[in-house]
């Protein structure tokens, strides 16, 4: 059965479009997800449920360790092609990097998803971090207030691009210059943009530019905080930014049964993947300086949302109370417990007013 989608709070997945994307862990109950059949079957599903967007990670190459965690993935803005191309409702979000993309090709690229999906379409902005992957290419990474500086003006020449009459916009940066720029079809409506920065630099950025604000808060009880941070700093340029979380959502029958689960899954944790991971993103950045090597095993950094049903509804729930607009779910076995999703835990929270 297909349920429309629903007020309240927006559900949708972090999606595997990488390999061992649910956890930096050996340990697992279904054959990995990562291939685009799989892909493909887990958007229908959580479109058939519901779910509001799907959201993927991009990446370069692995972190590693016995996992090589992420290191087999699909390109995001060929794979969101791909599924706006076979489902009708559900929002599909691409992962960009900055440093290795031009802007006027993104916005060119962009448009044409927004136009394969009817609208559909809306892009994440990764300033970047990893010195692994852009290294390979040559690719110098900028000292970090300069990162989100250039990302600025990668923002800006998109909604340039995609809103003023073409051949009109000009724009001159350190780092780009457009002259006369021309990108035509624009959108159908400017797709909204993401980011996932959690420093002070990332958040002025997200306040007076983006549409989500992609956080990592490390407790459900610390959630409210970042995000009227958050909703201060777009108020100060007279915005509004709708905020998103990443949580590991696990249930079983019992409390006990799941956190036995969470428990196998951290006992094969896949240390030096883990560490990589945290050393490359965590450090300084803001948005994981309060992680252990522990805490980054579930979905590298997910907030483990973990119980039986009613208890995983009343947390998702207070994620939403806490300032959460939308969550991206990382699920042990995504397409399983999508369908399982929707059986079990979609009641609860309609019940509870929340969807």
């Amino acid at each position: 059965m297909s349920h429309p989608p629903s007020s309240g709070l927006q559900l949708g997945l972090f999606m595997p479009n990488c390999s061992n994307m649910y956890a930096i862990s050996t340990y697992r109950t279904v054959p990995d997800e990562w291939p685009y059949e799989s892909n493909k079957r887990i958007a229908l599903a959580a479109e058939a449920a519901g779910f509001d967007f799907l959201f993927p990670v991009s990446r370069w190459r692995g972190f590693g360790g016995p996992t090589d965690y992420l290191g087999t993935s699909l390109e995001t803005m060929t794979w969101a092609s791909a599924l706006l191309a076979v489902t009708s409702r559900i929002k599909v979000f691409s992962t960009v990097h900055v440093p290795v993309f031009h802007p006027v090709v993104v916005a060119k690229m962009g448009a044409t998803l927004d136009h394969i999906g009817q609208g559909r379409w809306g892009i994440n902005l990764v300033s970047g971090w990893s010195k692994e992957e852009f290294g390979m290419m040559g690719v110098d990474l900028l000292p970090h207030a300069e990162r989100y500086q250039r990302t600025t003006a990668f923002v800006e020449i998109l909604r340039g691009l995609w809103t003023e009459p073409p051949g009109s916009f000009n724009y001159e940066s350190p780092w780009y210059q457009v002259r006369g720029g021309y990108s035509l079809p624009q959108p159908t409506t400017p797709p909204p943009i993401a980011n996932a920065g959690g420093s002070a630099d990332a958040q002025a950025m997200v306040a007076r530019l983006c549409d989500w604000a992609f956080l990592s808060p490390p407790s459900i009880e610390a959630t409210p905080s970042i995000t009227s941070q958050i909703r201060a700093r777009a108020a100060a340029h007279g915005r509004s930014v709708k905020c998103a979380g990443f949580p590991f959502v696990l249930w079983r029958d019992s409390e006990e049964e799941a956190a036995a689960e969470v428990a196998k899954i951290i006992a094969h944790k896949d240390s030096i993947a883990a560490g990589n991971w945290l050393e490359g993103v965590g450090l300084g950045s803001g948005s994981f300086d309060q992680f252990t090597l522990d805490m980054m095993v579930l979905g590298a950094g997910a907030l483990p949302v973990v119980g039986t049903a009613r208890q995983v509804a009343e947390k998702l729930a207070a994620l939403h109370a806490g300032g959460l607009d939308g969550l991206l779910m990382v699920f042990q076995a995504y397409y399983e417990d999508t369908l399982r999703f929707e059986r079990e835990v979609l009641p609860i929270l309609r019940e509870m007013g929340v969807r």
